[in-house]
């Protein structure tokens, strides 16, 4: 072998044993490379039974998949992931979690085999600079994820991942860490906030879950006042919620589905369009209000 086929074969043998590192930046400057800037969405998911029925409120996520291009992936922040620090799925192939209790079995029984995507993971990793954002393998798809993306992605031929919500930190905190994600709306990724603007379970009518757009005053007001933070696009109000007064307290007795709206809330830029969906309550103190940006 001569000196100069000698030195070529060395540069490429350690490209032999890279090949998964290889694919992994191929997915992240092919699939991830720039795009016209995605919509953001958040999404009022109410009872894990929106998986399977047929009502208003799925129509609503149906009809809001069709006015946006399909993405190359969705990261979708989750009311039902809470963990101490932030996470992001990182695997493969997450599995459908039924994390909740008293339903019936075909509810058990849905699948949602949407693929993961450790690139996008990493990616989000290494955006986010306000904390240390680690990869999650054991978690997967939460009904506050699958629950609504199947009706908006039915094939689940999306590749999905979810950040978690870090339960020891406070709004503004997570405001301000869901702004460093905006690149990724650049990138063909659809961010998605699943959870509900107003819930309060300890105080659902039961009787009234069947009676249309029916809440408490307290709701009503609280909703109105959302609502109308959200078109002027007032995010001090939003973030500061707990100063809005007794219906926002009531409102938002826990934080963690009020959240998601934030991170949907802080990709919004000046040149975004705002639109509500879905608004109406349920039960008196729920709301599936939904939020449209860009």
């Amino acid at each position: 072998m001569h000196r100069k086929e000698f030195l070529q074969s060395l540069a490429v043998l350690p490209l032999a044993g890279f090949t998964m590192k290889l694919n992994t930046l191929n997915t992240i400057t092919g699939a991830f490379s720039s795009t016209d800037k995605m919509p953001v969405l958040f999404l009022g998911h109410g009872s894990p039974m929106n998986a399977i029925e047929e009502n208003e409120f799925v129509t609503g996520f149906r009809n809001v998949a069709r006015d946006i291009p399909k993405p190359n992936a969705i990261l979708c922040v989750s009311a039902h992931w809470e963990t101490r620090g932030t996470m992001v799925t990182a695997m493969e192939h997450p599995v459908t979690i039924h994390d909740f209790g008293g339903f019936p079995k075909e509810l058990y029984d849905v699948q949602y085999p949407a693929p993961g995507s450790p690139a996008l993971a990493k990616q989000t990793q290494e955006l986010v600079k306000k904390t240390e954002v680690k990869l999650d393998d054991k978690w997967g798809l939460d009904h506050g994820a699958w629950s609504v993306i199947k009706h908006l992605y039915p094939k689940a031929d999306v590749p999905v991942i979810q950040m978690s919500l870090d339960y020891y930190q406070g709004p503004r905190y997570h405001y301000e860490l869901a702004k460093e994600l905006a690149a990724l709306r650049k990138k063909g990724v659809l961010i998605i906030g699943s959870g509900n603007m107003v819930h309060n379970l300890r105080m659902v009518a039961w009787d009234k879950l069947n009676t249309d757009n029916y809440g408490y005053d307290w709701a009503l007001e609280a909703r109105q006042k959302m609502n109308h933070f959200i078109l002027d696009g007032d995010h001090a109000s939003l973030v500061d919620y707990s100063a809005q007064g007794k219906p926002f307290q009531l409102s938002v007795p826990t934080p963690e589905h009020y959240l998601p709206l934030l991170y949907a809330l802080a990709q919004q830029e000046k040149d975004d369009a705002v639109t509500l969906f879905n608004d109406k309550a349920v039960g008196g103190s729920l709301t599936m209000t939904s939020v449209k940006i860009g």
